[in-house]
C-alpha cells in the first residue's frame, strides 16, 4: 500500500513529485528546504533557513502520524560545509533520544538558491 502525504503547513513541491510517501510502516520524504509555506518565500541567513528546514519537516512527520524520533535516515545537502557546526546545533536541536544515520554532502547548488535541503526516511 503506497500513500502519497501532502501539507499545507510544508512547501508545495516545486516539480514532478510528492513531499512523502508512505509504503507500509515507512515514510519517504522528498528533500526539503527552508522555505516559508506561508509566503513561499526563502531567507538568505543559513541558520534561519536550516530552522526552516527542521520545521518544514516536522510538518511532514506530523501530517503522516510520525516524529523526529520515527526518522532512521536523512541526506543533508549543503551548498557551504563551512556551515556544518551552525546545522548541527540546530538540527541536534529536533532529536531527543534517538538520532538517525545521516549522511551530509556539500553540492554546488540548490533548488530557488536553497544553502541546505533534507531528506529523510521514517519508520514506525
Amino acid at each position: 500500500m503506497k500513500k502519497t502525504i501532502m501539507t499545507n503547513t510544508a512547501p508545495a513541491a516545486i516539480g514532478p513529485y510528492s513531499q512523502a510517501i508512505v509504503s507500509a510502516l515507512r515514510l519517504y520524504a522528498s528533500g526539503q528546504l527552508g522555505i516559508n509555506p506561508q509566503t513561499g518565500e526563502m531567507n538568505d541567513d543559513f541558520a534561519l533557513q536550516a530552522k526552516q528546514v527542521m520545521e518544514n519537516i516536522s510538518a511532514i512527520l506530523n501530517e503522516a502520524g510520525y516524529v523526529f524520533e520515527d526518522i532512521v535516515k536523512t541526506t543533508i545537502f549543503m551548498t557551504d560545509l563551512a556551515n556544518f557546526t551552525c546545522l548541527n546545533e540546530i538540527y541536534g536541536s529536533y532529536f531527543k533520544s534517538s538520532k538517525p544515520a545521516r549522511s551530509c554532502i556539500q553540492v554546488a547548488g540548490l533548488p530557488k538558491g536553497g544553502k541546505v535541503e533534507i531528506e529523510f526516511i521514517a519508520e514506525k
